[in-house]
């Protein structure tokens, strides 16, 4: 008999910056789902964020995840799709870790935006087909239509998907940026380590001085 499968969740995303939504999502998917582990795992060069002035370096948003995951026991940093050359694929990414690690069932988090969004991705058939699609109700999407959209996806790409229950944290990495960039204080946005890295480096403001 074979031993006990390793559940591990994965939220994937450009992290720019991780904010405590993200933290948030992770631990509540690991206690919910009874999770043996949660990689963060920022996106290397994702196909659909091409535009990247007045961002954080690649090197720079791992820091800031590393920095985020510091004090927690079951978040890992995983930089799965930071070694890969040009565009980096969910597809790709997952295929290759249960190529790798055949004993390992993997939940992938995702909100409810990019649930609707699913048939933009690339290949999203051989994404169900090598994990468990984990659905957030962020954005306020209602139960119902969550659940209707979570049939239909399954039905589509024969894909098994959970919804996560989780309370709705309106922050957002893109309006964190826009805050930092206009002087703003984003405490208790984003954890004390990341927002000190952030001042340090002088991140997203300093595309600002070459416009000014």
């Amino acid at each position: 008999m074979g031993g006990k499968r390793k559940k591990i969740g994965i939220m994937g995303g450009t992290f720019d910056p991780i904010h405590v939504g993200h933290l948030i999502l992770g631990e509540q998917a690991y206690e919910q789902l009874g999770l043996d582990e949660v990689w963060f795992m920022p996106s290397g060069n994702p196909p659909h964020k091409k535009e990247r002035e007045g961002r954080a370096t690649d090197m720079e948003r791992v820091e800031m995840v590393r920095c985020a995951i510091a004090g927690n026991p079951h978040f890992f940093l995983s930089l799965a799709e930071m070694d890969t050359d040009g565009y980096s694929y969910t597809y790709r990414t997952l295929e290759t870790l249960k190529r790798e690690h055949p004993d390992t069932d993997y939940y992938f988090i995702i909100g409810a935006d990019s649930l609707f969004n699913l048939h933009t991705w690339k290949n999203p058939e051989r994404i169900c087909k090598s994990c468990i699609m984990v659905v957030a109700s962020r954005n306020h999407a209602s139960a119902e239509k969550l659940l209707k959209e979570m049939k239909k996806a399954s039905q589509k790409y024969q894909g098994h998907f959970l919804l996560l229950e989780t309370m709705n944290v309106d922050v957002s990495s893109q309006e964190l940026r826009k805050w930092i960039q206009e002087g703003k204080s984003i405490r208790y946005y984003a954890p004390d380590p990341v927002i000190d890295f952030i001042e340090k480096k002088g991140i997203y403001k300093r595309w600002l001085n070459t416009i000014s």
